[in-house]
């Protein structure tokens, strides 16, 4: 009753145009303040617009859980809102009846959900965060005409908790979505035991690195996952200690940054190293801290995001009628850097941004200390990218057909200068010669072993070796409106490709076609790639020899692919030697 008391005080507030005292929960409580209109006229446009969508399909026998309470949250943010024109329409109560009541008959009899993983604590908690702020928004209308869906929920929830307090999970971030939700859980119907497992988990310690980002490294995880489920419990719990790992991260954010929005994830060991991640994801995130800290730079973040009008904006209208302060007018803006270079030793990661123009240089890779091709690891080749205003350069990577062991990976990301870094690399291929005479087998039944590149049984471990080695590096220094890439190759002859994958939607010039759609190559001069009036100019090229970008025995031996989606361009060369590629920007 306590809960259902102060929640319907914050929402009769919210509509009043006010917000309550404090962001609960933290050491530096704000004091009361007037709504962000601007705000709360944009959440409550989004969600008006995510309505019919969700009336035109919410019978869907295709969604998952996780889905079914996304829409369930959707329906009750626009029902319980007085600001809204679904407020209190009874047309909504019928489709939310029947996702309740999916919610209900598709849970397993251990409280579990199957989300692709069966009977998946982790994958059960992201519903069951949805579950819980449903049914407090719910309780805190107080509507008769929803008595009937709360009860369920109610069931659902009080069904999942056990569940949640004794099952496993998989990822660094299960622990926290978990115990985010057993916090939601906890805190409608308490139990001791889910207290208890919140602490268990958090007393493994939080898996961020002095850098700020945490463990996987990735934008998606950080911005979905742990940073909105640390936020939930040191709210709940009273664990403002945990601010502190969201305040690092968005910090490190602020350094990841593109002009247009996106978030930089060529570090992630997670499937967001080859995606386009976008910064809407962490609007109430910089908003509760930018409060919190009276943090400017935060506060332009989130009113960027805002003004961007991009993304399921619609979604945090919820957190917001759950928690009316985060609504609470913003402290006077400051600059979020836009001239720096800033580097990540954790992650052999740097980044330059000159205003509109921004690079990313790589090295750290998971390759060096895991040989292997595998969900978890960070095995992206890109080591440098560029962009200036819309001229996106996404990635450069760089392939020497050396005994298929595929593209370049730096091991490791070193600062040469001021405005210089140097990435390198050396490869190592053995050939195999017998083996000593106390190791042979009259049978033949050698083990099977791994020769660096394939598995045979040779029992390769015993043998002597004899080398082939080639040795790369590649100095990146920022030069007047560009960068200039060295690369030097030695200690064997081969031919090597770099490719240049421009973004797809602008213009290439100074090229020629290789037949394969969306294959160039540079033979001489400069090119150039164009999007309106931005512009990144490369060169010179280096010859016509025609050299494939080879992915390695790790990709081929099963017909995988590294082509990366765009318009490709390669220069191409042989070692030993040294080549530079000059980058220049211009808008």
């Amino acid at each position: 009753m306590q809960r259902r008391t102060f929640l319907a005080g914050s929402l009769a507030g919210l509509s009043a145009g006010t917000v309550l005292p404090g962001l609960t929960g933290t050491a530096n409580a704000a004091p009361a303040a007037a709504a962000d209109e601007e705000l709360l006229t944009l959440l409550t446009r989004f969600n008006e617009a995510q309505i019919p969508l969700v009336l035109g399909n919410y019978e869907s026998t295709g969604d998952s859980v996780r889905t079914v309470a996304r829409k369930a949250r959707r329906l009750v943010s626009g029902y319980i809102w007085s600001r809204s024109r679904f407020h209190h329409d009874a047309a909504l109560l019928t489709p939310l009846r029947f996702l309740v009541d999916k919610l209900e008959s598709t849970q397993h009899d251990d409280g579990t959900y199957d989300v692709g993983n069966l009977h998946s604590p982790p994958d059960s908690a992201f519903a069951v965060q949805d579950f819980c702020t449903v049914y407090s928004l719910l309780e805190a209308d107080g509507s008769p005409d929803t008595e009937a869906h709360r009860a369920v929920l109610a069931r659902v929830i009080r069904k999942a908790g056990p569940a949640l307090a004794t099952g496993g999970v998989h990822t660094p971030n299960h622990r926290w979505e978990v115990s985010a939700a057993l916090a939601r859980t906890h805190h409608l119907f308490p139990d001791r035991r889910y207290a208890a497992r919140i602490d268990d988990w958090l007393d493994e310690g939080i898996d961020a690195t002095p850098d700020g980002i945490y463990s996987e490294r990735s934008a998606t995880y950080a911005s979905e996952v742990t940073n909105p489920s640390l936020l939930t419990i040191a709210w709940l719990r009273h664990k403002p200690e945990l601010l502190g790992f969201v305040r690092r991260n968005l910090e490190a954010t602020l350094h990841l940054l593109e002009p247009n929005g996106e978030v930089d994830t060529i570090a992630s060991r997670r499937q967001d190293q080859n995606r386009v991640r976008e910064v809407w994801w962490y609007l109430t995130q910089f908003r509760e801290l930018a409060l919190h800290d009276r943090d400017g730079r935060f506060a332009t973040v989130a009113k960027d995001i805002e003004r961007r009008g991009t993304g399921e904006l619609g979604d945090f209208l919820a957190e917001v009628l759950e928690r009316p302060e985060l609504a609470a007018v913003l402290p006077d803006p400051k600059a979020a850097p836009t001239d720096f270079v800033a580097e990540f030793p954790a992650h052999a990661l740097a980044r330059v941004r000159r205003g509109d123009r921004t690079a990313t240089i790589f090295g750290g890779t998971d390759f060096h200390d895991i040989p292997v091709i595998a969900s978890g690891l960070s095995t992206n080749p890109t080591f440098f990218k560029l962009r200036q205003g819309a001229a996106i350069l996404d990635s450069v990577r760089l392939s020497p057909q050396f005994f298929s062991t595929g593209h370049f990976r730096s091991d490791g990301l070193r600062r040469t200068g001021s405005r210089t870094f140097r990435l390198g690399d050396e490869v190592k291929v053995p050939y195999h010669l017998p083996l000593p005479k106390r190791y042979r087998r009259k049978d033949g039944a050698y083990p099977l072993t791994l020769d660096g590149r394939f598995y045979a049984a040779m029992d390769f471990p015993h043998r002597p070796k004899q080398y082939r080695t080639l040795r790369t590096s590649v100095t990146v220094a920022e030069s007047g409106d560009g960068f200039d890439l060295t690369f030097a190759l030695d200690g064997s002859e081969v031919p090597f490709a770099i490719e240049l994958c421009f973004r797809a939607g602008g213009t290439l010039s100074g090229v020629e076609s290789l037949g394969a759609p969306g294959n160039y190559q540079l033979v001489e001069g400069t090119g150039a790639y164009a999007v309106g009036t931005d512009r990144i100019e490369f060169g010179p090229g280096n010859g016509a020899t025609r050299v494939a970008m080879d992915p390695g025995e790790r990709y081929t031996q099963l017909n995988g692919s590294l082509v990366p989606d765009g318009q490709r361009v390669y220069v191409t060369g042989r070692s030993p030697g040294r080549l530079t590629l000059r980058l220049r920007t211009s808008s």
